[in-house]
């Protein structure tokens, strides 16, 4: 990378981290995948139960394959045959000691913004699991929830659904149908797959350190 961008980016991030921490969250650079890694096992211990969302990001820096190589209590949702089962592993990672996912977007005000469809994810989160881990790429820092908001229409939802093969009008036309419209909040297609069903910003936390957040100087996921 050209180093007066990157010297731009870096302030980027160390605005956003000093801002997140103002909000009570953890938050720490990783420079590399590999960088995120080695923090993520510090937050690791024998026998811990662990879960996750579907990140993208979390699988780029190597920690589900680190989870499973070591001795860990790993609630796996692709290991289940059934939705039952499925089902039954959402509710367990409520309770589990640590809870890998990502973030749609991260303000440089110190705000996490999620959107979900099943909401699983944005659950634990909220309320649950002792620890939640977030891997965060440094493209997923915006300025603002406006720009966050902007963002989940026009990368992560289209992105995720050509991913998870969901037959939504973002997946056909890159972008959110309401961003034609105004980009309100809430605003989306009528698709019974759209995944944008539920909305999580989460700003300043009562429980201090329960959020830590990894931001990474490369880009991952959506």
């Amino acid at each position: 990378m050209d180093r007066n961008l990157n010297s731009v980016i870096e302030k980027r991030i160390k605005r956003t981290i000093e801002n997140l921490k103002k909000n009570n969250f953890e938050a720490r650079y990783a420079k590399t995948k590999e960088d995120a890694l080695e923090i993520v096992k510090e937050y690791l211990k024998d026998g811990d139960t662990i879960s996750n969302g579907g990140s993208v990001s979390v699988a780029e820096c190597g920690v589900y394959d680190y989870i499973k190589a070591h001795n860990f209590n790993y609630l796996d949702r692709l290991t289940a045959k059934t939705s039952e089962e499925t089902e039954a592993i959402y509710r367990a990672a409520f309770s589990c000691d640590v809870y890998f996912c990502s973030s749609n977007a991260v303000t440089e005000n110190g705000e996490l913004y999620n959107v979900d469809g099943n909401s699983n994810r944005i659950a634990c989160i909220s309320y649950g699991p002792k620890s939640v881990v977030m891997i965060v790429g440094v493209n997923k820092i915006v300025r603002d929830i406006g720009e966050a908001v902007k963002r989940v229409k026009s990368v992560a939802a289209p992105a995720n659904c050509e991913r998870l093969g969901c037959q939504t009008y973002c997946k056909a036309e890159g972008e959110c149908v309401s961003l034609s419209k105004g980009g309100d909040i809430c605003s989306g297609c009528s698709s019974d797959a759209r995944i944008c069903c539920n909305y999580l910003i989460s700003s300043k936390q009562r429980h201090k350190n329960r959020i830590k957040v990894i931001i990474v100087g490369e880009e991952l996921g959506y």
